[in-house]
């Protein structure tokens, strides 16, 4: 059983102007406080915003674009990402700033791709027998090594898991060892062993141990129910940008070639559209099994510019984009009439 690491894709969270901003502000009602949750004002903006997060909820929203238009410093950033609080952790959101999109290695085109399919989530449910429970007991057992020689192997591994309704010792595999050791599981960790492929994953710290003093925050969870041994679903989320990656770059290979590549600080390098639609096939096939659930999230674009606004009409289904509508795009941003114009005529593409 070989496992391998895959680097996490997704974007490091830093201390940014707008980290204070933790929703809308808006009462059960819809409506604006004139100060809640790092906003003042804009209480028009925000009644506004937060329909639009219910339309993405019911995945109504999907398809459509909408346009944050004002002057600089009136708060168009910070209500973008008070829409990804409101929406969760569930939901994709994913921002980017328009001038990301020119690259010395991709084209503009591959960015945009690459950010909107980082922005479509997919919720996979399986059900699967697994092994649950408090780490009561984690003991390494070594053997003599039987190709000779003073070194030792490892035999197996002793681990021993609490529920609610009772302890269990298992003994497992040694290739196991290495997974536990890559999830850094110590005792009182909350864990589950997939009783078919031997993968494990943390869930976090017992909250038998929350009144510990530690300098790391660790996640609490209550002690299982039910038995040691039982059937669970389980629920991923992943985007479609983590299927491409992880399909577009496959891993191991044993010559000296792959191992340089490994090493080395990878380059950034497009996905073909072939493997982009037969990736899509298999999504489409566990979407119709019921195994996979489509999660459609929020792209935003930052400082917006003319040549990303062509590709979104054309993404929208727009086939052919004339002068009058750049010039029509370019007076939007400084005539409320002519705003008002455009999205009244292309209302099923754009929210206004």
């Amino acid at each position: 059983m070989k496992i391998s690491e895959v680097k996490s894709t997704t974007r490091e969270q830093r201390i940014a102007p707008h980290t204070h901003i933790k929703g809308l502000g808006l009462n059960d009602e819809g409506r604006a406080y004139q100060q809640a949750d790092g906003f003042v004002g804009q209480n028009s903006a925000r009644e506004a915003c937060g329909i639009i997060v219910d339309l993405v909820k019911s995945k109504k929203m999907a398809g459509r674009a909408l346009l944050l238009a004002g002057a600089p410093g009136t708060g168009k950033t910070a209500i973008a990402l008070a829409i990804a609080q409101e929406l969760g952790p569930k939901v994709p959101f994913c921002p980017m700033v328009g001038s990301e999109v020119y690259s010395s290695e991709v084209k503009k085109t591959e960015v945009l791709m690459e950010n909107f399919r980082r922005a479509i989530g997919l919720r996979i449910k399986e059900t699967k027998e697994v092994y649950e429970g408090e780490v009561l007991e984690l003991t390494p057992e070594e053997t003599e090594n039987p190709l000779g020689g003073y070194g030792k192997t490892l035999s197996h591994v002793t681990i021993g898991l609490k529920t609610v309704k009772g302890v269990k010792t298992l003994k497992l595999d040694p290739s196991i060892y290495e997974s536990i050791q890559k999830e850094k599981v110590t005792v009182g960790d909350v864990i589950y062993i997939e009783a078919n492929t031997g993968a494990v994953k943390r869930v976090g710290r017992s909250d038998a141990y929350a009144t510990e003093f530690d300098l790391e925050a660790d996640e609490y969870v209550p002690l299982p129910k039910g038995e040691v041994h039982k059937k669970k679903e389980i629920v991923q989320d992943v985007t479609l940008n983590d299927l491409d990656i992880a399909n577009a770059r496959p891993q191991g290979g044993q010559d000296i070639m792959s191992m340089m590549g490994q090493l080395l600080k990878p380059k950034k390098t497009e996905i073909t559209d072939k493997l982009r639609k037969e990736i899509n096939k298999v999504v489409n096939k566990y979407i119709d099994q019921g195994i996979a659930e489509l999660v459609p999230g929020v792209l935003f674009i930052d400082e917006v510019d003319i040549y990303i606004l062509i590709i979104l009409s054309r993404t929208n289904g727009r086939e052919l984009i004339t002068l009058e509508d750049l010039k029509e795009v370019d007076e939007l941003f400084y005539d409320a009439k002519s705003s008002a114009k455009i999205l009244a005529e292309y209302q099923a593409r754009y929210v206004s």
